[in-house]
């Protein structure tokens, strides 16, 4: 018998800015958006996780190591994670850092239970863990995040979306999603215990307009996959990252659009969260 395709639609960057949690928890409420999550130290996370969890909104952590956002442990215990207190600018200065040795892994380790930690003391019921970015699929960084997972039992996002011959367009962006894709595929097996879920969207992030989501929609394999996604209303200015400038509006009309609701009945694919991916594994 085919297996069914199950598929969690997961909104990052929830407690970043509220333009970004208001067009997140619409996606969610007249779309198709089944999971969202929270950057702990976000601006807006209190609020955030008070509103997804009054409409039912599950809620994963985008663990952190990057965007300038203040520290979750204390800051005097994680110089080498976050100088002065805050995180690196972006995700090429963290890499660069922890590639090169300058950043402690106990330190990372202790930032990253501590981001968990402060999502549950906000309200969040989580039931996975992912990374701003992607870094947990840095060499050495994986073990990291696999390693809390089993601890506290959460299944975690793997992009290893194979290419499509429409990446050749966007050449820049290729390039980036090529490299994660081959991290992950090359990734050894998981801890023991841990359950990773195939994951893509990371090509199409700030750009997944109503056309490149019906596309996407036709490509899906079979069993459980994660598509991720990144709806806003606007445009707003995030203080902590200037120069980010993703469709956000565009992402949230393609995620509340009849034509998408449509080709997902059509195709009979099921909206799930992580917690049931996790229990039917």
């Amino acid at each position: 018998m085919k297996s069914r395709t199950r598929l969690i639609v997961n909104a990052d960057d929830l407690g970043m800015h509220p333009s970004l949690d208001a067009g997140i928890l619409r996606a969610h409420r007249e779309g198709i958006v089944t999971s969202a999550t929270v950057l702990a130290m976000g601006p807006s996370a209190p609020e955030a996780v008070l509103h997804a969890r009054e409409q039912g909104l599950a809620l994963g952590v985008h663990l952190a190591l990057s965007t300038r956002l203040p520290c979750a442990a204390p800051a005097a215990e994680v110089p080498t994670v976050a100088p002065g207190g805050r995180l690196r600018a972006s995700w090429a200065d963290f890499a660069r850092a922890w590639l090169t040795g300058q950043v402690r892994r106990t330190e990372v380790e202790q930032e990253l239970a501590a981001q968990l930690a402060r999502a549950r003391e906000l309200g969040a019921t989580v039931d996975h863990l992912d990374a701003h970015q992607h870094l947990h699929l840095l060499p050495g960084l994986r073990t990291c995040v696999e390693s809390l997972a089993r601890r506290e039992r959460l299944p975690v996002r793997w992009p290893d979306q194979l290419p499509r011959a429409s990446w050749l367009r966007t050449p820049g962006s290729a390039l980036k999603t090529l490299l994660l894709t081959v991290l992950a595929r090359t990734a050894p097996r998981p801890l023991s215990g841990v359950h990773r879920v195939s994951a893509g969207g990371v090509f199409e992030a700030g750009r997944l307009d109503e056309s490149t989501l019906l596309s996407l929609l036709d490509t899906l394999p079979a069993g459980d996959f994660e598509l991720g996604c990144h709806p806003g209303e606007g445009t707003p200015h995030v203080p902590e990252d200037p120069a980010w400038t993703y469709g956000w509006q565009s992402e949230l009309q393609a995620l509340t659009s009849p034509r998408v609701k449509a080709r997902l009945e059509a195709r009979g694919i099921e909206l799930i969260t992580y917690a049931r991916a996790s229990l039917t594994r």
